[in-house]
């Protein structure tokens, strides 16, 4: 689906159920309520995310210009090469966007959400180098946006600190969920993709670092919850995201010594290409942004909300407390922001500890900001076509947030 063709659909639901609320329901207030959102939004996306970005881009990307000139994208190139080369047919042994991949994916993976970013925008350019029609989503594109925006983690340390900011007895005991339903939102992903493209996953290579990569989250799920303390779970989780994100540069600095480079040149080299890349994604954000901005103004995410509760109401042997907290399953592929700020009401309204702040942790872990990155990930590159990333997309959110629901149950319920 093109971007267009979402931005045309959001503005025209939008503007209906707007038309509907003033012209049967008398609600005068609907449309100044719209487009106060859509000014408050573009100022956002403007100064909350595309100017903090701006630094944050720049940073690492003067960074990994520093490890590319020193053989670390290369070095990752070759030890992960051959489970990449399967999955990504179209990217050639050992070019640079496959060690920027494996960086975007491990930051993802320790929470790094700031260095994940700037490591994504930089394979795509990367595979926009090797794509033949510029202005539409390459195979592996599509393939790495969708595994990106798969969200898979195993430190989600935000949702900790805000489980402990509201006073939880154990703000760590959604660890373990979390990690299960971005795990199953990550394999759903991966699979649809493979189908449509063609992709072998029963490759003797690709089997094989499937089961590593899930014995090694088995293994570290055994060890967190059997020797640690969820005191120490927590701290663990803090000091060793923060250690990693200092590591990464040193790593690459000590690097670009071995190799006799001018690294602090390297990284104003790169720093450049982060402010550009990072003005250039400004009109993206700001349309889509906005776009969604009117969908959830309007009251569309309500409306889909009680239609659940209404269609699960003649189900009398089903648990329906769910349906509360499905919201915010709407709300996270849309707005990080919004979800966060509807995971905090019930958290302070409910609980942390009643199973509505449980499953409202769990689900605002299970998935990504769907929109946001199809905007950040494709606008960077100039695309318009993205085929069919985006259903991918909401698939595997899809499957993370069933998954995020029925592991809850299991968990809390």
């Amino acid at each position: 689906m093109a971007l267009n063709y979402i931005w045309i659909f959001f503005f025209l639901i939008a503007f209906t159920i707007g038309l509907v609320k003033l012209i049967f329901f008398g609600d005068t207030e609907i449309f100044r309520l719209m487009a106060e959102g859509t000014l408050d939004t573009s100022k956002s996306a403007v100064m909350d995310i595309a100017l903090p970005l701006v630094g944050i881009m720049s940073l690492w990307l003067g960074i990994m210009k520093i490890g590319e000139k020193a053989g670390a994208i290369n070095f990752l190139s070759r030890i992960v090469g051959p489970f990449f080369n399967r999955l990504f047919p179209e990217v050639p042994k050992d070019h640079p966007a496959v060690g920027q991949m494996i960086l975007n994916f491990s930051a993802n993976f320790l929470g790094l959400d700031n260095a994940a970013t700037p490591f994504g925008l930089k394979a795509m350019n990367g595979l926009q180098e090797l794509n033949k029609e510029k202005d539409t989503a390459s195979n592996a594109q599509i393939m790495f946006t969708v595994l990106h925006a798969s969200g898979l983690t195993i430190l989600p340390i935000s949702i900790i600190a805000q489980r402990a900011i509201y006073h939880s007895k154990d703000p760590t005991d959604i660890f373990l969920p979390c990690i299960i339903a971005t795990y199953a939102a990550t394999l759903a992903g991966l699979i649809v993709v493979s189908i449509k493209q063609k992709i072998n996953l029963f490759d003797r290579v690709v089997l094989s670092w499937l089961a590593v990569i899930t014995g090694c989250i088995g293994l570290l799920v055994v060890y967190f919850t059997l020797y640690l303390t969820k005191a120490q779970i927590s701290s663990f989780s803090t000091i060793f995201s923060n250690m990693v994100y200092i590591i990464i540069p040193v790593i690459f600095i000590l690097g670009g010594m071995r190799k006799k480079i001018n690294v602090f040149e390297a990284f104003i080299e790169g720093a450049k290409e982060g402010f550009e890349v990072s003005v250039k994604i400004i009109p993206y954000l700001v349309g889509l942004l906005v776009a969604v901005s009117l969908f959830r103004t309007c009251g569309a995410l309500t409306y889909m909300g009680e239609a659940f509760k209404w269609v699960f109401s003649y189900f009398h042997n089903i648990d329906t407390r769910f349906t509360d907290v499905l919201p915010i399953a709407f709300l996270r592929p849309l707005s990080a922001s919004g979800a966060r700020a509807m995971m905090l009401d019930n958290l302070k309204n409910f609980g942390p500890d009643s199973f509505i702040g449980h499953l409202s942790s769990v689900l605002y872990g299970s998935a990504d900001t769907t929109f946001y990155i199809l905007a950040l990930y494709f606008g960077a590159v100039n695309i318009k076509k993205t085929r069919y990333a985006l259903p991918a997309m909401l698939i595997a959110d899809f499957f993370g947030i069933v998954t995020a629901i029925l592991i809850s149950y299991l968990f809390f319920g």
